[in-house]
């Protein structure tokens, strides 16, 4: 194996303050391990151009602007640009635990592979709402353990938020396609059909802020519901029972709500019982009454927002036969460089 040189490769859209996080956090980096960050303005109208010369000092930065192209291109056009030969990709709204690069450093030489994914966390400072959302998005009762709950796994698929791809498997695989969302577990697939290893480094975990209000959390789920039968349509063997779990979720409740209108209450029980252990499982996790109670709000957001895009998606590709680039035409962006 050759020595290791990592890049981060990181785009940005209207986020300025974000970026400044998340330059603070690499500060705080634990170890001697040398690297360097490449941010790349994707289009922005509020860029972070000031924010990175505040840090050029202390930190090896490198900072491009581009034409909005979305960000599966623009993390192509950030490892074309990098110096690295090992690139790990974040999103802006990240932050960086000190031991991060120590521990996928560690990773790396003990068992290397191509492509690596971690999961992601909250920070004690982040709002209730922002933890609410992470326990709904990271727990094995609603995710099935997707994100990264399951150790020792090498199919995992990692995720754009927290991902190490080497330059080798760029640059066979192209890197990432213009879909967004999906763009992440499509390079992911692509990557493991061209025979490379990916896997999932569970301690190499970054704290994912998610600067999202209620709505903003649905559109953001619809979106992964109306993306994953466009996956499975251009991957078929990714297809996974757990990928209908959300949209079974809301048939049985609704179905439940029936029931229980004509005095049968047993499925209406069973959901009752399975959002009171999430409550649990939240509460005990959190240690925080209001957090949890907005957990099983998000979990319903979650499963509605998912769940019927998806049963809407699967529709429109199986029994329309539509195409997904001309039906879903805002799921992909055209302006790729």
């Amino acid at each position: 194996m050759d020595a290791l040189h990592y890049s981060f490769i990181i785009p940005v859209f209207n986020r300025p303050g974000e970026i400044k996080e998340l330059l603070q956090s690499f500060k705080a980096l634990e170890g001697d391990i040398p690297f360097e960050i490449v941010i790349i303005e994707d289009g922005s109208t509020i860029d972070c151009r000031s924010i990175v010369n505040g840090f050029e000092n202390d930190l090896n930065i490198s900072y491009y602007n581009k034409p909005n192209s979305g960000p599966g291109d623009s993390r192509n056009f950030g490892m074309q640009k990098a110096k690295g030969n090992y690139f790990i990709i974040l999103d802006s709204d990240c932050l960086l635990p000190p031991q991060y690069l120590n521990v996928v450093n560690n990773e790396l030489h003990q068992d290397h592979v191509d492509c690596f994914g971690g999961p992601d966390a909250a920070d004690e400072s982040f709002t209730n709402l922002q933890k609410a959302i992470n326990f709904a998005m990271t727990s094995f009762i609603t995710t099935g353990g997707i994100r990264g709950s399951k150790s020792n796994n090498r199919k995992f698929q990692p995720r754009s938020f927290n991902m190490g791809i080497s330059k080798t498997a760029f640059e066979a695989s192209g890197g990432f396609g213009c879909i967004h969302p999906g763009e992440d577990p499509d390079l992911s697939i692509r990557l493991t059909k061209l025979g490379f290893i990916t896997k999932l480094f569970n301690s190499a975990f970054v704290y994912h802020k998610r600067r999202i209000s209620w709505s903003k959390f649905y559109k953001q789920v619809h979106k992964f519901g109306l993306v994953r039968p466009i996956l499975n349509l251009w991957h078929p063997n990714s297809e996974r029972m757990i990928f209908w779990l959300p949209s079974l979720f809301c048939l049985g409740l609704i179905l439940a709500i029936v029931f229980a209108a004509f005095g049968n209450y047993f499925l209406l029980i069973f959901f009752g019982l399975y959002l009171a252990f999430a409550f649990l499982l939240a509460l005990i996790q959190t240690k925080n009454i209001m957090i949890a109670i907005q957990a099983v709000l998000a979990i319903f957001v979650q499963f509605f927002g998912y769940g019927f895009g998806f049963l809407k998606s699967t529709f429109v590709i199986k029994v329309l036969k539509k195409k997904p680039e001309t039906h879903y035409p805002n799921l992909f962006f055209k302006n790729a460089i």
